[in-house]
């Protein structure tokens, strides 16, 4: 049987065994998000917040936590912040990329405007780092604000070469580093320091969500145009978005003249007609760049099992493995 159609579902199976943590985040968030002076603040909030999402960020730090022995109260902080800022971001990146539905449903900035966004967006940030200090460990807010900075340079990096036919793999690596794998990595590695847990633990740690982040975000991206209707994938938004993902910049790689001149007035230009996303999907196929995209979200997600070798045997270990099975599960 494969993943995606197991009865219970990785990220369940890791929700299962965090329940009451995960209740404790959850409280922590409600009253964390809540605002005394603002009453939109938590409307806006909560329409995100509430909407559903595998909650998978903090679910992250709190299983490395426990992983690696830890028994403190801090884990529910540093998970809560996680998800203030991935909220954060998402409340950002709807008003960056002018959407209109989140999660199935209509995004904060159809639903009330930009200001409102951004500015909750911005509010979510500031509590964010609230809680990484009540932690009392100026590591982790080294790694957080790190992480949070990243996340922003990551999109300001993608606005300038999502675009640009000359982007190579290296700076799209380096955007998926930035706007979905720091907060991954930076997830998995709080939680192994919030414990004190050995460096090599920590590395480890890191090297997971690193790896996991990123064949996440390939994934994501290689299902634009390979996915389904089962996959929760409109296929080609990013193609008429413009969005010069992995499977493109490998195809424009190895186009001849005429096949580059299509991409440059379809991505670069922006001039797409009736039967342009068909031609494109075509060119990949015709390229294998859809295959060697899966090949490299395969190996990312190798990356993040073969981290977990360092770690200790556990019921936990094993479910972070197969989360990261589960990723490129959606591929198949």
């Amino acid at each position: 049987m494969s993943l995606d159609n197991a009865q219970v579902k990785p990220h369940e199976a890791l929700s299962i065994a965090l329940a009451d943590e995960m209740d404790a985040v959850n409280t922590l968030i409600r009253t964390r998000m809540a605002s005394k002076h603002a009453p939109r603040i938590p409307e806006v909030t909560a329409h995100l917040v509430e909407a559903g999402g595998k909650r998978l960020r903090p679910m992250l730090t709190l299983a490395a936590a426990k992983l690696v022995g830890y028994d403190g109260p801090y884990h529910v902080h540093l998970a809560a912040t996680v998800e203030f800022i991935h909220t954060a971001t998402l409340l950002h990146d709807d008003v960056v990329d002018e959407s209109g539905q989140r999660r199935g449903r209509p995004t904060a900035n159809l639903l009330w405007d930009n200001k409102s966004s951004i500015l909750v967006g911005d509010y979510l940030f500031s509590r964010s780092f609230q809680l990484m200090v009540e932690t009392g460990s100026l590591e982790v807010l080294d790694i957080l604000a790190d992480a949070s900075a990243t996340i922003a340079e990551g999109e300001v990096l993608q606005l300038t070469a999502a675009q640009d036919l000359a982007t190579t793999e290296d700076i799209y690596l380096q955007v998926v580093r930035g706007k979905t794998a720091a907060l991954f990595s930076a997830a998995t590695k709080v939680g192994g320091v919030i414990a004190n847990a050995p460096q090599e633990q920590i590395d480890a740690l890191y090297t997971y969500g690193d790896a996991l982040g990123i064949s996440f975000q390939i994934v994501d991206d290689l299902l634009d145009y390979w996915g389904s209707d089962a996959t929760g994938k409109n296929i080609g938004d990013d193609f008429r978005e413009r969005k010069l993902t992995l499977p493109v910049i490998k195809a424009v790689a190895l186009a001849d003249d005429e096949e580059r001149a299509f991409w440059d007035r379809t991505i670069a230009k922006g001039d797409q007609k009736d039967g342009d996303l068909d031609h494109a999907i075509a060119l990949l196929n015709k390229h294998g760049t859809l295959e060697a995209t899966r090949q490299e979200a395969l190996e990312w997600a190798d990356k993040a099992k073969t981290a977990m070798t360092a770690l200790p045997d556990d019921p936990i270990r094993t479910m972070l493995i197969e989360i990261a099975d589960y990723v490129v599960a959606r591929l198949t």
